[in-house]
């Protein structure tokens, strides 16, 4: 396999129109990485730069230290997987695969073996005489990977491959993706706007916003540390509520509308903080309880409640704050009702609202 270095990666199109500004990251050999943000983030764009398809306006792409600005993409030893499965309808699955190393010149034999093994590790073995319109959307979703699997290349490419399909689909696709990652001990890098995606599939995940990327790192530590408002924001769901306020003190105290609590230590320990600095509070919904205890309580009146079965979402007015918790268990709640809930301040986290980065020691 391979590694895959950007540096200083630019995409600039006629107009002045700037997709990507400044990528710079590195994916290890055998590492699965994600890119995730929002439509027009430019993670397509950064993905279609990797494989030759965009061209390069500032920076170098390097696959295993080789700059590839100016190599084909036929020549990058990548194979792509892309949201529509592109299959051609008139081929079987088994040609479907095999059209791409036929047009390499590779053996009888050794397509054949290729083939097989691929469809055998996909458990899409008995479909191989079959058309792509007798399959499935999850079936046709296999044999495209499989005809990138085929192709024994340096790195594989993902954009967007299960948008396509079903949400019972998508998480078995997720699994399945996982599994083959660890099977093959491949590169990967994956593109979704999904941020469960990214969370449960990716080694490390890249968050991009405006062509920028806000911070990369592992799943757990964007969801405990985010950079910022934005990817506090965008990963976890339901969103994390951001409160904003003002710190008074020491000993310091988050005063908002509808609110005025005592800060843990530990949130504020080692910050460079003044009497009536602006902040904003996050706390995510899953970090406010029922009851007392443990925190910072405050009687609300329910506005929404979406009983999920596993786990219940309660909305709540602060100021003019909507806020959401989450509750485990379906509960007994109504809309109307007057509850207590404990914003768990221990687990909160602090934003310069000029920024929107995290204030941190």
């Amino acid at each position: 396999m391979a590694k895959v270095t950007l540096e200083n990666v630019t995409k600039r199109y006629p107009g002045g129109v700037v997709a990507v500004r400044d990528a710079s990251f590195e994916v290890r050999d055998r590492e699965f990485v994600v890119l995730v943000g929002p439509s027009g983030c430019g993670k397509s764009t950064l993905l279609r730069m990797v494989a030759g398809l965009e061209e390069i306006s500032e920076g170098r792409v390097l696959i295993d230290d080789l700059v590839v600005n100016k190599v084909p993409p036929k020549d990058r030893d990548i194979a792509m997987v892309f949201q529509n499965y592109a299959l051609y309808p008139h081929m079987s699955v088994y040609e479907n695969m095999a059209f791409g190393l036929r047009m390499r010149k590779f053996t009888r034999n050794e397509i054949d073996h290729r083939v097989k093994e691929a469809a055998a590790i996909l458990g899409i073995g008995e479909f191989l005489s079959r058309k792509p319109k007798a399959l499935s959307g999850g079936q046709r979703q296999r044999v495209a990977v499989g005809r990138a699997i085929v192709r024994h290349p340096k790195v594989f490419l993902f954009d967007e491959p299960l948008s396509n399909l079903d949400a019972k689909l998508r998480v078995q696709m997720r699994a399945e993706l996982s599994g083959l990652h660890r099977r093959l001990n491949a590169t990967m890098i994956y593109v979704t706007h999904d941020q469960t995606e990214a969370m449960t599939m990716g080694d490390r995940i890249v968050v991009l916003k405006d062509g920028f990327i806000q911070q990369i790192d592992d799943p757990l530590k964007l969801y405990d540390r985010p950079a910022n408002t934005f990817v506090a924001g965008f990963i976890g769901s339901p969103a994390i509520n951001l409160i904003p306020g003002a710190l008074t003190g020491p000993p310091w105290v988050f005063d908002a509308p509808g609110l005025q609590a005592s800060l843990p230590e530990s949130l504020t320990h080692g910050l460079a903080l003044t009497g009536g600095t602006p902040v904003i509070l996050g706390i995510r919904p899953e970090d406010i309880a029922s009851g007392d205890g443990g925190g910072a309580p405050l009687d609300v009146v329910l506005e929404v409640v979406e009983p999920m079965g596993h786990e219940t979402y309660l909305h709540f007015d602060l100021g003019s704050v909507r806020m959401t918790a989450r509750q485990v268990g379906a509960g007994h709640y109504r809309v109307a009702e007057r509850v207590r809930v404990t914003l768990l301040l221990s687990k909160a986290h602090l934003f310069d609202p000029s920024t929107g980065s995290a204030l941190r020691s």
